[in-house]
């Protein structure tokens, strides 16, 4: 079993480095193609205060927009994507940008439109993509956000993390009733059902949802309270469904990084870990509802309140590595201990 293993951690380890290794090559094709103006754009120092920069509202973004680009620059953007997000992930995140259109239509804004506009999403890369370097990159919009980290080869962190979905639910045209996180919010549900009212009453933190997920933009996340029914207290069935509630989110991350999420966050605990909720216990219309996963490590928030109920939020934080922080201090420790 040991053997089994240790074999299944350097396969991942494998898949992790080639993924990275993947990712640096697409990043330079991407900056390769670009001309010297749109590079001072999409290029910073890794060390610039510009990576920790980071939000999933309509802004001005630092980087270069897709609307910026021709045909080839944003395919090699997209790749870039691509190499950074498991197939899971991509899909949810070109979901995500594709709903722009969407509200456009909704908002009954015009078509050459730049506030909700598919081409007004940002790549930024920080440092030199190399294998043997520390290098990062960002690729952000309107409810999207993704901050990954690169140390040797390997990726090491890709939160903060930000999924929306506006509309939640498309309410019109060729893809009326679709549900881009769908089975974040059927799982949540699932599982609130699911519990007893003795469970629900240590579940419940508010009657009515909180209008927005707790940790906003912030650098450094924190929830200094930590509520909600305990792992230990589910039964099996409901630790289930909990566990494939947790697993929606990590496995947005390329294989080989999500692979090490999950043991971290098993490491630090599965026991550990809490399940909150506020507001409404059905998915009804215009009733607004809040869930959060919290531990040691962890959070996970879903908000939908906005929009008559129709605008979700979902956002991980890794409270030991956001930004890849505190694996640089100890990179760097090491590096200056030799």
């Amino acid at each position: 079993m040991k053997r089994v293993l240790i074999c299944f951690q350097f396969i991942v380890l494998t898949i992790s480095v080639s993924r990275a290794q993947d990712a640096a090559l697409a990043a330079r094709s991407f900056l390769g193609l670009l001309d010297d103006n749109l590079k001072a754009k999409a290029q910073y120092a890794y060390g610039d205060d510009e990576r920790f920069n980071w939000h999933f509202v309509p802004r001005e973004r630092k980087g270069v927009p897709l609307k910026d680009l021709n045909k080839k620059q944003r395919d090699a953007a997209f790749y870039l994507l691509e190499s950074s997000l498991s197939f899971q992930g991509y899909t949810k995140a070109t979901s995500i940008i594709n709903l722009e259109n969407v509200l456009r239509l909704i908002e009954k804004r015009g078509p050459t439109d730049t506030y909700r506009d598919p081409l007004n999403y940002y790549f930024t890369i920080f440092g030199t993509p190399s294998s043997d370097s520390t290098w990062g990159w960002r690729i952000e919009g309107h409810h999207f956000s993704i901050n990954l980290t690169s140390i040797h080869g390997e990726i090491v962190s890709s939160t903060p993390t930000f999924w929306g979905s506006n509309p939640g639910t498309v309410p019109f045209g060729v893809d009326k009733g679709k549900q881009v996180l769908k089975r974040e919010t059927e799982l949540g549900f699932l599982l609130v059902n699911s519990l007893t009212n003795e469970q629900l009453h240590e579940t419940m933190i508010a009657d009515v949802a909180l209008p927005e997920i707790i940790t906003g933009d912030s650098r450094k996340a924190q929830i200094e309270q930590l509520q909600g029914l305990s792992f230990t207290k589910m039964t099996p069935q409901q630790r289930k469904v909990f566990t494939q509630l947790l697993d929606t989110y990590v496995k947005n991350y390329e294989f080989g990084f999500s692979s090490k999420l999950m043991a971290k966050i098993e490491k630090a605990g599965l026991d550990n870990l809490r399940f909150a909720w506020a507001g409404s216990l059905k998915p009804e219309p215009a009733t607004g509802y809040y869930y959060r996963i919290q531990g040691p490590m962890l959070i996970i928030e879903l908000d939908n309140t906005q929009n008559n109920a129709n605008h979700v939020h979902t956002t991980v934080r890794d409270l030991t590595n956001d930004f890849a922080e505190d694996i640089l201090r100890e990179h760097y420790a090491k590096e200056h201990g030799k």
